[in-house]
């Protein structure tokens, strides 16, 4: 007859150990937290490390271009349910945080990974993100280094505002991290097969500015312009004999910003026009085997490394699946 009373003595000691730490609203132990995330890469990192335990919704969708995307009413609605918000930070979702300190929760933090994962001094500023725009070159994740402290991040904060499941993110975590490292691995692989005169990129966002250092490649040009328009007909002349100068043998674009220039600029230097790379946008059908992070940069190496007479397929054996809660 005392067990009930006994149980609910426990509990109410429980709760008052939470209040008291100002965790209450992370004592739930069967309704998971709700978080709102924006660019697709980063939306499954946070789904791989919260995988069985969260409830994720990104703002921006699949292909769009996040540097100009502006959310729409409906997205206000998403913020103001969140426990955590988190973005990549370094102004690239400027429209969005602004609108996610306006409606979230007095509670509800707001990541910024970017600004986590690396010290000021070592932001890139470059064609794309000058200096003297103040804004700096966001484009993180490809280095998969990078991506690790993502990962990090987001799980020390999940375990902090949900300490209840800390020990599932911090499992998940591992798992995800372990094949972070795999891929980090297969990377340096591929990249070691490109003659070493041709390990030169040419894009046309510069979504490369972080992955080219660490795996030992070199960002030739971007094509496109800090305000994101089209490059003027003197700059496409200025690139077209910086790309005969270097021999480079193929240049990169991507669906999601597709640019007649870069076909122009193809067909006058006679190397290959490459539409295929990512920075932003998952790979396959949600269902399929490679729709992941790192199914996104399996494929990016792959593309890249034969483009520029490297191996093909070097990253086919890389594990693209995602983390499967353990529930």
């Amino acid at each position: 007859m005392n067990k009930p009373l006994r149980f609910s003595a426990l509990f109410l000691t429980s709760l008052m150990t939470l209040f008291m730490s100002g965790q209450l609203y992370a004592v739930d132990a069967v309704k998971k937290i709700n978080i709102v995330t924006t660019v697709a890469p980063i939306t499954n990192i946070v789904r791989n490390v919260g995988a069985g335990y969260v409830n994720v919704t990104g703002i921006v969708p699949d292909g769009t271009d996040s540097h100009t995307f502006e959310p729409v009413p409906a997205d206000a609605k998403v913020l103001t349910a969140a426990d955590i918000i988190v973005v990549n930070g370094l102004d690239l979702e400027l429209p969005t945080v602004k609108l996610a300190e306006k409606v979230k929760k007095a509670r509800t933090p707001i990541v910024r990974l970017g600004e986590s994962a690396l010290r000021k001094e070592d932001w890139q500023y470059d064609f794309s993100f000058p200096r003297e725009a103040g804004h700096p070159n966001p484009h993180l994740w490809p280095n998969i280094a990078l991506a690790i402290r993502y990962a990090e991040t987001v799980r020390d904060n999940l375990a902090a505002i949900d300490p209840v499941r800390k020990e599932g993110y911090i499992a998940n975590t591992a798992a995800y991290v372990a094949k972070l490292k795999k891929l980090d691995a297969a990377i340096f692989a591929c990249v070691k097969t490109i003659p070493e005169t041709n390990r030169k990129l040419v894009t046309y966002h510069d979504s490369f500015a972080y992955f080219a250092p660490r795996y030992g490649m070199k960002v030739i040009a971007a094509i496109q312009p800090s305000d994101f328009s089209e490059p003027s007909p003197r700059e496409v002349i200025r690139i077209i004999k910086q790309l005969k100068q270097e021999k480079v043998p193929a240049i990169f674009g991507s669906e999601v910003f597709p640019s007649k220039t870069l076909v122009q600029i193809a067909r006058e230097t006679g190397v290959k026009f490459i539409d295929q790379l990512s920075d932003d946008e998952l790979p396959g059908a949600p269902t399929g085997p490679r729709h992941s992070f790192i199914g996104m940069m399996a494929n990016n190496v792959e593309i890249m490394t034969e483009a520029l007479g490297g191996s093909r397929g070097c990253a086919a054996n890389v594990d693209a699946a995602n983390i499967e809660p353990k529930m």
